[in-house]
């Protein structure tokens, strides 16, 4: 894989919060390059997706193309190959943590991707995807990539507050055969996130992940 210009990646890896301490106007930032990047992995994988499970119906596709696009495996993939060293950040991001903050990893693989994309073109990119997650296809169908939220968050929260996260069932609706499970997640009696899915796993993966969110948020 050959870059015809290096500048194209530079600008992958450029945060908003350095361009604007810089100056630089708003194209110089990821924020394009994110917003393309998120279309083209999002087609990649489905793509793979589909040739890959033939036998499976639309909704178990659409469910491990989610999971393999969120935040949490792209930010893990960015940590992987180091992408936090190379990332031109402004001070403020800098002191609070951006090179390991999992939002701004997951948004810069995606800027990259596009980087990829526009200098080398979609069969360049496409081998640097399925290269990536090739472990990770069956993994997400199985729905064996979504265990990390929950465990995450009972680190943290042990960590930061000497205490494991509750989860509880809020509601759930619809009829028996196809029921959606409403879960929030609390820590020390004060709720961080709340999910739904098909299953009770499946809402709590996804209030844990919304719990991570707002943690970060709040600690940075």
């Amino acid at each position: 894989m050959k870059f015809k210009s290096l500048e194209t990646l530079k600008t992958a890896l450029t945060h908003t919060s350095y361009a604007n301490e810089k100056g630089l106007p708003h194209s110089r930032s990821n924020e394009r390059l994110e917003f393309l990047g998120d279309s083209i992995l999002g087609f990649v994988i489905a793509e793979e997706l589909f040739k890959r499970f033939p036998e499976n119906p639309e909704g178990s596709l659409a469910k491990a193309k989610a999971i393999l696009a969120s935040e949490e495996v792209l930010s893990r993939l960015s940590k992987e190959l180091k992408i936090g060293e190379f990332l031109f950040l402004g001070k403020g991001e800098e002191l609070t943590g951006g090179r390991e903050r999992d939002s701004i990893l997951a948004d810069v693989f995606e800027a990259i991707v596009a980087s990829i994309y526009l200098e080398c073109g979609m069969d360049a990119v496409r081998k640097f995807i399925n290269f990536l997650f090739e472990d990770k296809y069956e993994k997400a169908i199985n729905e064996e990539l979504v265990h990390d939220s929950k465990t995450k968050l009972q680190e943290l929260t042990q960590r930061k507050y000497r205490i494991l996260p509750k989860y509880s069932v809020v509601d759930q609706y619809g009829p028996p055969h196809n029921l959606t499970f409403i879960v929030e997640v609390s820590v020390n009696g004060k709720v961080f996130g709340r999910g739904s899915g098909k299953s009770k796993k499946e809402a709590e993966q996804k209030a844990a992940q919304q719990a991570l969110r707002r943690l970060e948020i709040e600690n940075s």
